[in-house]
C-alpha cells in the first residue's frame, strides 16, 4: 500500500487484557485475565487445551462478550473501531469462502465489502506467496494454503495489528519457516503481533515475548529468554563420567544438587561447569560430557502448566 494510502494507525497498536473474565454457566472459561502485548514484538500466547485462549481472543475481538474486565486495542474497544479491517487483521481458524470462487475473487469481494481498493486483493495474495494460485478454486486449495489465504485476507487493510490462532495448522516445514519470517518482519515494521499456538518449539524461535495461560488465569508473561531464565532447571549441568560416585561426593561437598537420569547422565545444579571441570580435576576423575542444559520453551511450559487442567 502506497504512503497516500497507507491506513491510519490506532494509538500505539498496543493490546490491553484487563482482569478479562468469560462465565459459561458453572464454567469459568477465563478467569480475571491481565496482560498487554506491545507493538513491534511477536508475542506468543501459549496454554494447554481448553486454557481459554481463543475465547480471549474471540472477546478481544468482540465475538463474544465477556462478563468481565476489559479488552483494549490501542485504547478502543475492537467493536468501536471505525474502518476495523485497517487497524486489525484477524485469522481464528482457516480461511473459509464459496467453494467454486477463485482467491484472488476471495479477496476481491471482502475488499468490495469493506470499501478497499481492488488492487489490494493482489497485492496482499502477492504478500503470502500466493499469487501462482490466483485463479485456482477455493476448493483446490490444501490446508495450508487456505492458512495463507486466510492471512492475505487480515492483511487487506494493512493493518498495524495482526491477531492469529494457531496460524501454523497445515503448513509443512517450509511452510512454518515462511511464517515465521513473515510475522517477525512484520513485527519488525512495528505492528503488534499476537499469535496463539501449540508449536512450542516454533514458538521459542518465532515469539520476542509469551502470555502463558491455564484453566483461564495467567500463569506467565514476559520476554522469552527472561521465562526460560526464570526456571530454577536452566542452572543444570550435564555430566557423564565412568567415576560418578567419585565425582557426586566431591560435588556434594559443594553444596551442588546431583540427580541421575535413567542414561546414567548426572544432572547437576548449584555450582556451574567450569567448577565442575576444576572438582573433576582435583579429584582425577574423567569427565566425557560437560555441557550447561537450557531449558526450552516446552520443557518451561510444561512446567509452569502441570496439574492445571483446561476447562473447556
Amino acid at each position: 500500500m502506497s504512503d497516500g494510502q497507507r491506513s491510519p494507525t490506532t494509538g500505539s497498536g498496543q493490546i490491553v487484557v484487563s482482569g478479562l473474565t468469560k462465565q459459561y454457566k458453572n464454567v469459568r472459561a477465563v478467569d480475571n485475565l491481565s496482560f498487554t502485548v506491545e507493538p513491534g514484538r511477536v508475542t506468543g500466547f501459549l496454554g494447554p487445551n481448553g486454557a481459554g485462549k481463543t475465547t480471549t481472543l474471540r472477546m478481544l475481538l468482540n465475538l463474544v462478550t465477556q462478563s468481565g474486565g476489559s479488552a483494549t486495542i490501542g485504547g478502543r474497544r475492537y467493536a468501536d473501531l471505525a474502518d476495523p479491517l485497517r487497524h486489525v487483521g484477524a485469522v481464528l481458524e482457516a480461511s473459509s469462502a464459496h467453494k467454486g470462487r477463485t482467491g484472488i475473487n476471495h479477496l476481491r469481494v471482502i475488499c468490495a465489502a469493506a470499501g478497499l481498493p481492488k488492487q489490494r486483493a493482489d497485492e496482499a495474495l502477492a504478500l503470502v506467496g500466493l499469487t501462482p494460485a490466483a485463479k485456482r478454486k477455493f476448493k483446490g486449495y490444501s490446508l495450508g494454503m487456505k492458512q495463507r489465504l486466510g492471512i492475505a485476507a487480515a492483511m487487506l487493510g494493512d493493518p498495524r495489528v495482526l491477531i492469529l490462532d494457531e496460524p501454523a495448522n497445515g503448513l509443512d516445514p517450509e511452510g512454518i519457516r515462511w511464517m515465521r519470517g513473515f510475522l517477525k518482519g512484520l513485527a519488525h515494521e512495528g505492528r503488534t503481533v499476537l499469535v496463539s499456538s501449540h508449536l512450542l518449539s516454533e514458538m521459542q524461535l518465532l515469539a520476542d515475548d509469551v502470555v502463558i495461560i491455564a484453566a483461564g488465569k495467567l500463569i506467565r508473561q514476559g520476554p522469552v529468554e527472561q521465562v526460560l531464565g526464570s526456571m530454577a532447571q536452566g542452572g543444570r549441568v550435564r555430566v557423564r563420567t565412568p567415576q560418578p560416585e567419585e565425582l557426586v561426593a566431591v560435588l556434594r561437598e559443594q553444596s551442588a544438587t546431583v540427580e541421575t537420569d535413567e542414561h546414567g547422565v548426572l544432572l547437576v545444579g548449584g555450582v556451574d561447569a567450569p567448577a565442575i571441570g576444576k572438582a573433576a580435576l582435583a579429584a582425577k576423575v574423567e569427565l566425557h560430557e560437560l555441557t550447561p542444559e537450557r531449558p526450552d520453551l516446552e520443557r518451561v511450559f510444561l512446567e509452569l502448566t502441570a496439574g492445571k487442567a483446561g476447562i473447556r
